[in-house]
């Protein structure tokens, strides 16, 4: 009994992500990036960040809190690939051409918050592109070939719409898995959900015994999109959402976002703390989908997993058991030869 009610303290008590050869975890005002250099040493750095949901109960009632948590994650994703890319010597300054020279003159320290910021708005655009506008045009093409059952409402249209969105998301996820880089993330990816089904399990934390943990897990973004994917077309076949006038179905729509993610933030929450029927069928999709974008890790990326888990819980794991870690990891130090003698090959 005891031990039930321990994993049940557990479930949903911290959550991560797969960064740059690591992993981050973070649980409650606290997260911790731990990745391994190229020496094969563990390098881990803590950080405090506090949520404004827990600044201001507005920004945490139901359904806004579940938009908030989606801009919130963005941010704090961009800020940890950061840290990740410096702390395995990644140089992110070194200017290597008359353009970033130029760029370095003129904007400085602030030069990859500007890179970042022009590569996420195009993520954005390139987003709505594929996902938002795309399905749409294509299920108005198959229309006017076919000539789909549902008039100016179109419940199969949107049906359609959706499947197209849906094939479009796992086409992506499956090109961009054929990288080697993108590959070992999705190798720390499962060392991530491993690492906590080992704790939530209750077991010790151990590469050995996350090993035996499955890599899929219902609070993974990965089942967040579908859950989003499924929902929008259950709200974008309502009767106000027309499909006679395409723009005015865009502008609909595009203000009926936020509230999709914030249903499908409700559900995910709720999935990742509950285990019955309804949560099975609809997180089954997005753990399908895991089997993509996660890994099966080798026991180096489990005790960086690890690592990070213990070092973002403080309360729970001494430092003295994330310090013993990290100080196996670093390389051996040769004692130097002696005058007159050979060093062993």
């Amino acid at each position: 009994m005891a031990k039930d009610c321990n994993r049940s303290c557990r479930l949903g008590k911290v959550g991560g992500e797969a960064v740059l050869e690591g992993v981050m975890m973070r649980c409650g005002d606290r997260y911790s990036i731990a990745s391994r250099k190229e020496d094969g040493s563990i390098t881990v750095s803590n950080h405090s960040y506090t949520s404004i949901r827990k600044r201001n109960k507005f920004f945490n009632l139901p359904i806004i809190r579940g938009v908030v948590a989606l801009v919130e994650s963005f941010k704090l994703s961009f800020k940890v690939l950061t840290i990740s890319a410096e702390a395995i010597g990644v140089d992110l300054d070194e200017p290597e051409t008359k353009f970033e020279k130029w760029m370095q003159e003129k904007f400085g320290d602030k030069l990859f918050n500007i890179i970042m910021g022009v590569a996420g708005f195009l993520g954005v655009l390139l987003a709505v592109g594929l996902f938002f506008m795309l399905p749409t045009l294509a299920t108005k093409g198959i229309d006017a070939l076919l000539g789909l059952v549902g008039g100016t409402l179109g419940v199969f249209k949107t049906l359609c719409e959706g499947v197209i969105r849906i094939g479009i998301f796992v086409c992506y996820i499956l090109l961009v898995s054929l990288m080697p880089d993108i590959r070992r993330t999705f190798e720390y990816h499962g060392a991530e959900h491993k690492s906590i089904a080992c704790y939530e399990s209750g077991e010790e934390l151990t590469p050995e015994n996350a090993k035996k943990y499955t890599r899929l897990h219902p609070r993974c973004g990965t089942s967040f999109i579908f859950v989003m994917l499924i929902l929008s077309v259950l709200v974008f076949s309502l009767p106000f959402v027309p499909w006679d006038n395409i723009w005015l179905r865009y502008a609909i729509k595009l203000p009926l976002m936020p509230i999709i993610c914030g249903l499908g933030f409700e559900f995910i929450a709720y999935a990742g703390k509950h285990d019955n029927l309804l949560t099975r069928i609809l997180s089954a999709p997005g753990l399908w989908m895991q089997r993509v974008t996660t890994r099966e890790p080798d026991e180096k990326q489990l005790e960086i997993a690890i690592v990070a888990l213990k070092s973002s819980m403080p309360d729970e794991f001494p430092q003295s058991e994330v310090d013993a870690i990290i100080e196996a990891s670093k390389p051996a130090v040769e004692a130097p030869a002696e005058d007159g003698e050979t060093p062993e090959a």
